[in-house]
């Protein structure tokens, strides 16, 4: 039986990546030292800021992020996969991605997948929120082998396209994640659901790391990270918004057994959509 012992790390990330820099250090070593192999943090890690003119200041390449710099020598000093769910990243010609990255036992990078669906939605009590106007979607879905599993990566709003962890799943992901910074609002309505729906109908573990409370810049989010079996099951739970880390034991067996029970990722078929209504006998019925 193949086991793995992993851990989201929930954060409350300011403007400043120094400061969130030290915060994940310390909580990233708690979750090693409680045995977790894997261990991942949420959504924007590097800096929660919503002034766009703010995080233009503090943008960075990916060679030369800070964030990912402090990531890469805190996996290799550990000896851990280290998967920061997501930072903001220069992309050049004054474009920014949503990047999540996953670094190996020995430093080096194992996985990179930029953010493809963009926050575009206008909420209740005048909320409102336009990705699409500081970063550029990425195209390309991602799965990272560990030494045990198989790993899909999502971020945050991913987690409403059924379709991208299908595929995933069907990539062979025993793992999918969506490290976050889901609103309060967002939040307290759809993120357990969510989360177990993706594991139930994919016959997955999910991991989703969250950004949890009253943030520097005013953005306020849910918390709550989670981690759920393949049957849909919540396994950990974060407490609240408060930052902290959250540990399972993953037995791996269990992605194989419950795809065996409920097979649907075998058992779908192609199909069409159509507007109209036909007869039997293949005429059209007004």
């Amino acid at each position: 039986m193949s086991e793995l012992v992993v851990a989201a790390v929930q954060m409350r990330s300011g403007v400043l990546p120094e400061a969130n820099i030290e915060a994940m250090d310390a909580l990233v070593r708690e979750a090693a030292s409680r045995g977790a192999r894997y261990v991942q943090t949420p959504e924007m890690t590097g800096a929660v800021q919503k002034d766009r003119a703010g995080l233009q200041q503090i943008l960075k390449s990916e060679a030369d992020d800070l964030v990912l710099r402090a990531a890469s020598a805190l996996a290799g000093e550990l000896g851990i996969y280290l998967h920061i769910g997501s930072t903001a990243i220069d992309v050049g010609g004054g474009m920014t991605a949503n990047r999540g990255m996953v670094f190996g036992p020995d430093g080096g990078a194992v996985g990179r997948y930029d953010k493809i669906h963009m926050f575009d939605v206008d909420l209740d009590n005048g909320e409102s929120w336009r990705e699409s106007a500081v970063y550029r979607p990425g195209e390309v879905a991602q799965t990272v082998d560990l030494d045990v599993a198989r790993l899909g990566m999502g971020i945050c709003y991913d987690i409403r396209f059924p379709h991208l962890f299908r595929d995933l799943a069907l990539a062979g992901a025993d793992i999918l994640t969506a490290p976050a910074a889901f609103t309060r609002q967002t939040g307290e309505a759809h993120w357990h659901v969510l989360q177990r729906a993706r594991a139930i109908e994919n016959g997955a573990f999910v991991i989703s790391a969250a950004q949890g409370g009253v943030h520097e810049d005013g953005r306020e989010t849910y918390g709550h990270s989670l981690i759920i079996d393949p049957w849909g099951r919540v396994i950990a739970e974060a407490d609240g918004d408060e930052p902290g880390v959250i540990v399972a034991s993953l037995e791996l067996d269990e992605v194989k057994a419950a795809r065996a029970k409920v097979p649907n990722l075998k058992n779908a078929r192609s199909y069409r959509v159509e507007t109209e209504m036909w007869s039997n006998t293949g005429e059209r019925v007004a």
